[in-house]
């Protein structure tokens, strides 16, 4: 006990550098900072890794400091796992999303820099049709990209409308949670997976028991999580959830492809049923030093529906393209949106649909 007792202390000006570290990055507008040995601390700013420092740290010095991070328990969980990711909060309230991991048999960690709050979803300055989304009742609805492309925050943003507009009750599980909401005219309930509750899956079904008007599934990542929300979106919930796709035709194959054999037609028809709507984003440095989003929008029609069930998902291009005045809206329309607003340049513009195109 002495031992430990003296080893934390001694972690305590490790502690502080980092979260020192970790303030600046913040400052800076990063959105994630790596550890690594070898290597200067580095940040991801614009999308670009930007050295924080001029010297490159070894071994020792990265994994004094990762171990700051961590509790006893924490340490013997890495030692065990090789990987451990933990929730941080520093002394002003900011929190962290930290992920350690081996790499070469030396720790690593990347840490993610999470906002407090939600943002308001007008602040996001996407098109109309997100908020009605926003609005529904019933169904689902998908936040969908590569990683790093504002999904979370987007689906945080809808959750904090309904929450500031709505009399709804609202329970969210999550890995980590990234944005906390205070109950406003909803009540809001946040379940960390890991911390009070085993599974996406064990959460969701739970959830089903609580009296849900809205349901946010921080990831749809398994066929049991699927299942279950497609079935709570078909009884009548407000389900709103990520899945990491590259375009909006491969939607059903990625949904698909965590089916066992036999259930594929099942979830083809699930999915035609509930959908109300796919949000497919990719987040963008803008002009003026921010963050922008272009954005291509599902809008599940009567035809998309059909579309959805009857296995003709490859003409969904063609629902979008003549689906505008319902507010369907393509990727290369928002980045023309963007670029004549002065948000984004024409090269940045050409370069991101481009590489659309090729996985499209």
């Amino acid at each position: 006990m002495r031992r430990a007792s003296t080893a934390r202390r001694e972690s305590a000006p490790r502690r502080d550098e980092i979260f020192a570290i970790l303030h600046e990055a913040r400052v800076r507008g990063a959105t994630d900072v790596h550890l690594v040995s070898g290597s200067p601390i580095i940040a991801r700013i614009d999308g670009a890794l930007v050295p924080l420092e001029e010297t490159a740290r070894d071994a020792g010095a990265i994994a004094q400091l990762i171990t700051s991070l961590l509790t006893d328990a924490e340490v013997r969980d890495l030692e065990s796992q090789r990987s451990v990711d933990v929730l941080r909060v520093d002394a002003a309230g900011r929190r962290h999303r930290v992920n350690v991991a081996y790499t070469r048999e030396e720790r690593g960690a990347v840490i993610r820099l999470l906002p407090s709050a939600p943002l308001p979803l007008e602040s996001l300055r996407m098109p109309p049709v997100v908020e009605e989304l926003a609005t529904r009742e019933k169904g689902l609805i998908l936040v969908t990209g590569s990683t790093s492309m504002g999904k979370t925050t987007t689906m945080s943003s809808m959750v904090d409308r309904i929450n500031r507009t709505e009399r709804r009750h609202i329970i969210t599980i999550e890995d980590p949670i990234e944005y906390v909401h205070e109950n406003l005219q909803s009540l809001v309930r946040q379940r960390e997976v890991g911390r009070d509750v085993l599974t996406f899956a064990d959460g969701l079904r739970a959830a089903l028991r609580q009296d849900p008007d809205v349901i946010l599934i921080g990831e749809m990542r398994d066929y049991e999580t699927i299942e279950i929300a497609l079935r709570a979106a078909e009884s009548g919930v407000l389900v709103i959830s990520t899945l990491h796709i590259l375009t909006v035709e491969r939607l059903v194959d990625r949904l698909v492809s965590f089916c066992p054999p036999g259930r594929e037609l099942m979830v083809r028809t699930m999915l035609g049923e509930t959908l109300v709507g796919v949000i497919h984003q990719e987040l963008l440095p803008s002009l003026d030093g921010g963050k922008r989003v272009a954005c291509e929008i599902l809008v599940a029609t009567r035809a998309v529906r059909h579309l959805l069930r009857s296995g003709s998902e490859l003409q969904l291009r063609n629902a979008l393209q003549t689906g505008a005045s319902l507010g369907m809206l393509e990727m290369s329309s928002s980045l023309a949106d963007l670029v004549a607003e002065g948000a984004i340049d024409e090269a940045l513009a050409a370069r991101v649909l481009r590489s659309y195109q090729a996985v499209s």
